[in-house]
């Protein structure tokens, strides 16, 4: 029996409920109802309905390795998620921040490859997404999209290096989005080095047997991607008898394994992989239950810009018109707390949630009540 413990009722803030609501994951997220959700093998077979006040009763009642695990994820969800500290930037995630995509390949299914091979432009586009309010820069080498050619480590190395060392004289916060632990030491060694940077890593640390241990080594943090497919195709082997729980219990299993291999828990930040082997269905799901993956106690890193299920849920736009709905989905994550938005639209994205942080800080300070 697997057991979960699911928010399923938000609220702009605590007094909305007059006090009846949790804070999630010390972020501007209020819930004042949860699910407490029991599995059996691939079947759900019960789930409660909790009011916020009623959950630590609701735990105590439970027995052995059902109360301890329930436990653990009340825990994580009312945690608050120490800052990262990347380079000489320090990131708090006490609210959202904004990852601007930086892709250096010919094939990247959302620009074009159009910094794939212009050094100079891809350093004026990180500089304007950090102007336009991105805290991390992530750079990537490889495109991976469903049916993507395979890159060499060379290849890869070349492309990311440059890039690197050149930012990172700046001062940015650089985040590598490799599967290699080969390119992720020559970022390193190249300047993002001079402090620790992250390591976002679309395969969780599992496609190169030396990544847990280099990761573990090296005392960066790590973003960890839920993926079904191993080796080259990600998207592959993707059989789901809930993909919200078995997403869930997959970052689980993969959170667990960085912390025995050393890495610390609040180093880790969890991804559910949206558009990785998951069909429009799934990953709406995903979308829709982004509150319950706070209880594993680590930060959120969501990317879902430009992806194809915006195309499928408007007409098949292409990936250069489907803005509306980066910022639809941007927003979605930010009302579940999510702590790191991946974004290709750094600057659109960032006064949405400029204003959306306008309304939800209003939201904390109106008192308005019934006077007698």
């Amino acid at each position: 029996m697997t057991l979960y413990l699911r928010p399923i009722a938000l609220v702009d803030s605590p007094q909305a409920m007059e006090g009846g609501a949790v804070r999630i994951a010390g972020g501007l997220t209020y819930a004042s109802h949860f699910a407490l959700i029991r599995r059996d093998g691939a079947r759900v077979v019960a789930r409660q309905v909790l009011g916020a006040g009623d959950v630590p009763s609701a735990l105590a009642a439970l027995s052995g390795d059902d109360r301890e695990e329930a436990q653990a994820q009340w825990d994580g969800l009312r945690a608050s998620r120490k800052a990262l500290q990347l380079g000489e930037r320090q990131i708090r995630m006490d609210q959202p921040q904004v990852m601007g995509i930086l892709n250096i390949t010919p094939d990247s299914f959302s620009d074009g490859g159009r910094y794939g091979s212009d050094l100079e432009a891809a350093l004026a586009h990180a500089g304007a997404m950090q102007e336009a309010g991105a805290a991390i820069i992530d750079i990537g080498g490889e495109s991976t999209r469903p049916n993507a050619a395979p890159v060499w480590e060379g290849d890869e190395i070349a492309r990311v290096v440059p890039v690197v060392e050149k930012l990172s004289v700046t001062g940015a916060a650089i985040s590598v989005d490799t599967r290699r632990v080969g390119v992720m030491e020559a970022a390193l060694a190249a300047g993002a080095g001079a402090g620790p940077q992250l390591w976002n890593d679309v395969s969780a640390l599992r496609h190169d047997p030396r990544s847990l241990d280099y990761a573990a080594k090296a005392g960066i943090p790590v973003g960890l991607m839920h993926a079904p497919g191993r080796g080259e195709d990600l998207h592959a082997d993707a059989h789901y008898s809930d993909v919200v729980l078995d997403v869930f219990d997959w970052l689980r299993e993969r959170r667990d394994a960085a912390e025995a291999a050393g890495i610390a828990r609040d180093m880790i930040l969890l991804d559910p992989g949206i558009g990785f082997g998951k069909s429009l269905a799934e990953n709406l799901a995903l979308m829709n239950a982004l509150p319950l993956f706070h209880a594993l106690g680590c930060p959120l890193l969501v990317g879902a810009s430009r992806k194809r299920m915006i195309g499928a849920l408007s007409h098949e736009a292409p990936a250069d018109q489907r803005l509306g709905g980066s910022l639809a989905l941007a927003l979605q994550m930010a009302a579940a707390g999510v702590q790191v938005i991946r974004v290709h639209d750094v600057a659109e994205t960032a006064q949405a949630l400029r204003v959306w942080r306008g309304m939800r800080d209003g939201a904390l300070t109106d008192f308005s009540q019934i006077v007698d």
